[in-house]
């Protein structure tokens, strides 16, 4: 049994396939390899016809609508019922691509273009829209899995980063602060000690950094907007172009996060170009990050991170998780689960596990395993809801509770295909094990790691706590019996 994908290329990706003059990226072209074997299919729409014949060069347009008939055209793509005679012909050309996506009619639509991402984002179906790099990471991680590993991050002082400072690396970020001023700020820094989260690819470069610091009492934007007491800021945040698609971005809010806890930072706040900084903007939006206004014409988005879990009951689960995380609901408005897991699905789940590690982030650490996780199995239960908590049970050599996290979705399917796009973006599942688990309806499980609990909690503990009998599927834990779970463990 195999699974075959169906992925939609937009014009800005088909051009550089099919002009033979131009060398493809090698994410492109890795992409391209790797859908051939799997079997998937590359396919464009008619609107992409339409797109190029309105190209003014001609020799251009002729060579691009002749190797066009090289690919598959999806086949009687049903005419998109947002277009009026008003749309201009490129947004038209955008929205007939996205309907075809929103119809289902492939599963995965590929596209550098920001503004359909955007539009895809408004309609519900952002998920589905990849780019190149996160494409490519996808079939990546369904075809070659042995070969990826989950990136660690390290934290390092600046001035270890001033002997590379004029690798090309850094051009963009010269650019943006005006040439030449980046590296006086850079090595103006370096002397002060500050400091930087960075990634370094298989080849020992730098692939991505973000520099940070704990401001008091900052005035963050023009119109005298400040916030009150230490706030954590991300001074610099690039991943590289060549390591997208890897969760870097997300391990560099982890380390954040839980910088800021450990230093009693109540805000997180970053600067970022609403045109340059797209991508960021909606990561950083999808954990609780909000426009606070503007300084320098750059917008200023801060997220509240409070010591305490606020009190807002009113607050849906889903929307308090995505505010405030790593706080959660945990109130009887939320039901728990303990989740049953082997130890070689928890090592590939958490690969950075370490029992009785207390401390949270020391300055020397690494931080190695993304946030958004999702976990597969064939448990009875389906009363599983986005904002419930879930608490992982490492079965076989330790027998303990180990680590908590927060349901963002849960579905029941059988299609390989669709279970493969629900995953695609939050862990290491080789194809060969989502067909394997795809012959019986299967519980998938999409949810956030908060953390690793302190003090794992052993099968005996749980049992005291009132959680007895054989632990062998999920079960649900009642409120006292949860908190106490809590308790035992540190928490």
């Amino acid at each position: 049994m195999s699974m075959r994908l169906r992925f939609l290329l937009d014009t800005n990706v088909l051009i550089p396939l099919q002009d033979t003059y131009q060398v493809l990226e090698s994410n492109l072209a890795n992409f391209v390899r790797l859908a051939g074997l799997g079997g998937h299919q590359l396919l464009y729409h008619a609107a992409t016809v339409a797109d190029f014949r309105r190209d003014p060069d001609r020799a251009r347009k002729h060579r691009n609508l002749e190797r066009l008939a090289q690919y598959s055209m999806l086949d009687q793509a049903a005419p998109c019922p947002w277009n009026t005679p008003e749309t201009s012909p490129n947004d038209a050309c955008d929205n007939e691509i996205l309907y075809a996506l929103e119809c289902d009619a492939v599963h995965a639509l590929v596209t550098e273009d920001r503004g359909i991402h955007v539009k895809a984002r408004l309609r519900g179906i952002g998920e589905r829209v990849y780019t190149i790099q996160t494409a490519e990471d996808w079939l990546r991680r369904l075809h070659e899995p042995r070969q990826i590993a989950l990136p660690n991050i390290e934290d390092v002082p600046l001035h270890s980063l001033t002997p590379i400072l004029a690798l090309p690396f850094f051009d963009s970020l010269r650019d943006g602060y005006g040439g030449s001023e980046f590296d006086e700020w850079f090595r103006r820094k370096a002397r002060e000690n500050r400091r930087a989260w960075v990634y370094q690819d298989e080849n020992g470069r730098l692939a991505a950094i973000c520099i940070y610091a704990v401001q008091h009492d900052e005035q963050i934007t023009e119109s005298g907007t400040k916030l009150v007491g230490p706030a954590l800021k991300l001074c610099t945040f690039k991943v590289g172009e060549t390591v997208r698609g890897r969760k870097i971005g997300e391990l560099f809010l982890k380390a954040s996060f839980r910088y800021a806890t450990e230093n009693a930072c109540e805000h997180v706040f970053i600067h970022a170009n609403a045109e340059r900084h797209d991508y960021l903007i909606r990561l950083l939006q999808d954990y609780g990050f909000g426009e606070r206004g503007s300084y320098m014409g750059d917008s200023v988005l801060v997220k509240e991170h409070p010591k305490s879990a606020p009190n807002l009951p009113a607050l849906p689960a889903p929307e308090y998780n995505r505010r405030f995380f790593p706080h959660f609901r945990r109130d009887r408005s939320v039901r728990k689960f303990l989740i049953p897991i082997q130890p070689p699905f928890h090592d590939t789940l958490f690969p950075d596990y370490h029992p009785h590690q207390r401390r949270l982030f020391a300055p020397s650490s690494s931080v190695g395993n993304a946030i958004k996780l999702a976990y597969l199995c064939h448990a009875q239960t389906n009363a599983i809801s986005a904002g419930d908590v879930v608490l992982f049970y490492r079965t076989g050599d330790e027998k303990a509770a180990t680590s908590i996290g927060v349901v963002d979705r849960f579905d029941v399917l059988e299609d390989a295909a669709r279970i493969a796009s629900l995953v695609s973006r939050r862990t290491v599942y080789s194809q060969r094990q989502i067909v394997k688990m795809a012959t019986r309806r299967t519980k998938v499980i999409l949810f956030r790691l908060v953390e690793h609990l302190p003090d794992p909690v052993p099968y005996a503990r749980l049992q005291q706590e009132g959680i007895v009998g054989p632990i062998q599927s999920i079960r649900e834990l009642q409120d006292d019996a949860f908190s106490r779970v809590l308790a035992a463990a540190g928490r």
